[in-house]
């Protein structure tokens, strides 16, 4: 089958830097994983009577009101919410794009990760969180 020895070698040699360069983008996988798994996405609305934090996910998961949000209607209080959490979702790509591109380095292998957060951080913006 092989014609001489050198060329086995070569195919070999060829084999274990694929299997190494496979290995290589796992452990870069992992490490990115687990880098996103513990980001929030945090922000403000201009007066900082809203403070929204998000997880990894872009899932509320801690709401601040300040006092002064008593002196104004409830569906205002309420697209100010919405608002600041799509910023927190801003924040979040933002931070997720970072660590993709240090963890994947700047090759096209980082694209699709974040394509992919900003398609599901911005899917509901327009929409009512209400029913979620």
């Amino acid at each position: 089958m092989w014609a001489d020895d050198a060329a086995l070698d070569a195919a070999g040699r060829r084999l274990d830097e694929w299997e190494s360069s496979l290995a290589e983008r796992a452990r870069r996988a992992r490490t990115l994983s687990a880098r996103i798994q513990v980001l929030t996405g945090t922000a403000h609305n201009t007066d900082r009577t809203v403070d929204v934090t998000v997880d990894s996910a872009g899932l509320l998961v801690d709401l601040r009101l300040d006092e002064r949000i008593r002196q104004q209607s409830a569906a205002h209080t309420a697209q100010q919410i919405l608002a600041t959490t799509r910023a927190a979702r801003t924040d979040l790509l933002r931070q997720v794009s970072k660590v993709a591109v240090e963890s994947l380095g700047d090759d096209a292998s980082a694209r699709p990760i974040i394509d992919t957060y900003r398609s599901r951080l911005t899917r509901d913006q327009g929409s009512s969180d209400a029913g979620q």
